[in-house]
C-alpha cells in the first residue's frame, strides 16, 4: 500500500512549517536516511530524512508552500510492484485543500456527478477520522467520510473495498442507510475563560493610515512565534526587575592579559564570555535560583545551562550553552562563536536552542546603557546587559574617581524566584564580574 510521507514535527513546539525545498522528484528511489526535503520551522531550516524506502510516487505539497500543518501528507511513497495508479488521491490530498482540489478528489474516485457538484459543496471539510468501538482507527477517504456524514451512516459498519480495506466513495454509496451510533451524552463543556482584549484588526490599523504611503510586510514563521511567545510571557509571567551597576576595570585589565597569552592559540575572549561564565557560576552559588517553571511545579536544575540571545535578520535565537559552569572561558568563547554563526545561518538544531534555565541579552555593543528584557518561558530570569561607560564613582577610600561601569537589569519570574533570592543571584553575578580571577579558581 502506498505510504504517506507526513509533515514532520522537527521540534516539540512546532505546529506548522514551510516546505522550503524538495531534494527529490517524482520517480526518484529513496532509502531510509536519505535527505528528501528542507523544512523551514519558526527557528531554522532543517533537512528532512526519509524513514521508509521506495519510489516517490507523488509530491502533494509544492516547495515554497507556507503554513503546512504538522502531520499533513506532503508526498506518497510507493513500494515495489506499486505504481502511481495505486495512489488513493482522495486520501493523499491535504484536507485543507481548496475547492478545485476537492472537486478533483471527488472525480478521482469515479463519480462524475460528484465532480460536477458545486465547488462550495466539494470544499466542505471532511469530518475527523473516525474510530471503531474498540478505539482502533477506521481508514476512510475524506470524500467517503463526508458522504457518510451527510447520509447518517456509521463507517464502523461499512466494509471497505479500497487498498487494505480502506473505505472509499463507492462503499459508502452502496451501503444501507443504517443509523449512525448514538454518541454518549456528555455534559456541556465549561465556557472558555475570557480572552485577553485584542488590539484593533489589521484592516482597522491599515484604515488609520489610508492615504499615507507604507509597505506591508508579511509575518514569517519566526516573527509570528516571537510575537506569540513574548505576548504570552508578558501576560502570564509576573515579572519583577533588579538593577545593579558593575565596575569593569578589573575585568577589562584581566581580559587584556589573558588575550595576550591566548593570542598564539587564536583565542580572543569577549566581555560577553566572562558574563556567561559569571552567570553560570552564580547559578551554582545560588542553586535555588537555577530553576524553571513547569506549570504546577518548579524544576531545580543541576547544571548551569545558560541561553544567550543572538540577533539575526528578522528575529533572534537563544542558543543554549550547556554545562557552562564546567567549561573554561576559551571553550565557552569558541562554542558561543560557533552557535552564533550557525544561528545567523539558521542552521541550529532544536536541541541547541531549547532548554536552559537562565538567559543573557547583551545590547551593550549597540551603545545601549540599560534596558529591561522579557523572560523567555520556562526560564526563571534573564540578564539585560548594557554598555560599559566611563563614569565618576566614589572609591573605597572615599575619593572621587573614574571607572568603567556597566549597568545590568535582571528580569525575574516571581513564581520561581522571590525578591531576596533574586538579589542573592544578582550579587553573585556582580561579585564574579568585579573579581574575575575568582572565576578561574
Amino acid at each position: 500500500m502506498p505510504t504517506e510521507i507526513l509533515m514532520p514535527a522537527l521540534s516539540p513546539t512546532m505546529e506548522e512549517g514551510t516546505l522550503a525545498k524538495w531534494l527529490v522528484k517524482e520517480g526518484d528511489t529513496v532509502s531510509s536516511g536519505d535527505l528528501i526535503a528542507e523544512i523551514e520551522t519558526d527557528k531554522a531550516t532543517m533537512e528532512f530524512e526519509a524513514v521508509d524506502e521506495g519510489v516517490v510516487g507523488k509530491i502533494l505539497i509544492a516547495e515554497g508552500s507556507e503554513g503546512v500543518k504538522v502531520n499533513t501528507p506532503i508526498a506518497v511513497l510507493l513500494e515495489d510492484g506499486e505504481s502511481a495508479d495505486d495512489i488513493d488521491t482522495s486520501a493523499a490530498k491535504p484536507e485543507a485543500a481548496p475547492a478545485a482540489d476537492a472537486a478533483q478528489e471527488a472525480a478521482s474516485e469515479g463519480g462524475s456527478d460528484a465532480a460536477a457538484a458545486p465547488a462550495a459543496a466539494s470544499a466542505t471539510p471532511a469530518p475527523a477520522a473516525p474510530a471503531a468501538a474498540d478505539g482502533s482507527r477506521i481508514f476512510a477517504s475524506p470524500l467517503a467520510r463526508r458522504i457518510a456524514a451527510d447520509k447518517g451512516l456509521d463507517l464502523a459498519s461499512i466494509k471497505g473495498s479500497g487498498p487494505r480495506g480502506r473505505i472509499i466513495k463507492v462503499d459508502v454509496e452502496n451501503a444501507t442507510a443504517a443509523p449512525k451510533a448514538e454518541a454518549t451524552t456528555t455534559a456541556p463543556a465549561a465556557a472558555p475563560a475570557a480572552a485577553a482584549p485584542a488590539g484593533p484588526s489589521a484592516d482597522a490599523v491599515a484604515k488609520m493610515y489610508e492615504g499615507r504611503e507604507f509597505e506591508e510586510v508579511k509575518l514569517d514563521g519566526m516573527r509570528k512565534t516571537i510575537a506569540a511567545r513574548l505576548t504570552e510571557a508578558k501576560q502570564t509571567i509576573p515579572h519583577f526587575y533588579l538593577r545593579r551597576d558593575i565596575q569593569l576595570d578589573a575585568l577589562l585589565k584581566f581580559r587584556s592579559q589573558l588575550n595576550k597569552q591566548l593570542e598564539p592559540r587564536g583565542v580572543k575572549l569577549s566581555v560577553n564570555d566572562f558574563i556567561i561564565k559569571a552567570v553560570a557560576l552564580a547559578l551554582q552559588s545560588v542553586p535555588d535560583a537555577n530553576a524553571v517553571w513547569a506549570g504546577d511545579r518548579v524544576l531545580k536544575m543541576k547544571a548551569s545551562d545558560v541561553a544567550v540571545a543572538v540577533a539575526i535578520e528578522g528575529g533572534l535565537f537563544t542558543p543554549v550553552l550547556q554545562d557552562s559552569d564546567m567549561k573554561s572561558l576559551s571553550a565557552l568563547s569558541a562554542e558561543m562563536k560557533d552557535l552564533a554563526s550557525r544561528a545567523r545561518d539558521r542552521k541550529l538544531a532544536p536541541h541547541e536552542y531549547q532548554g536552559g534555565a537562565f538567559a543573557i541579552s547583551n545590547l551593550g555593543m549597540f551603545g545601549i546603557d540599560n534596558f529591561d528584557a522579557i523572560v523567555n518561558p520556562p526560564h526563571a530570569g534573564i540578564l539585560a546587559v548594557g554598555s560599559g561607560v566611563k563614569k565618576p564613582v566614589v572609591g573605597a577610600d572615599g575619593e572621587l574617581t573614574v571607572a568603567t561601569v556597566m549597568s545590568v537589569t535582571m528580569s525575574v519570574d516571581h513564581r520561581v524566584i522571590d525578591g531576596a533570592l533574586g538579589a542573592d543571584l544578582l550579587k553573585a553575578i556582580v561579585d564574579n564580574l568585579e573579581n574575575p580571577m575568582v572565576m578561574l579558581a
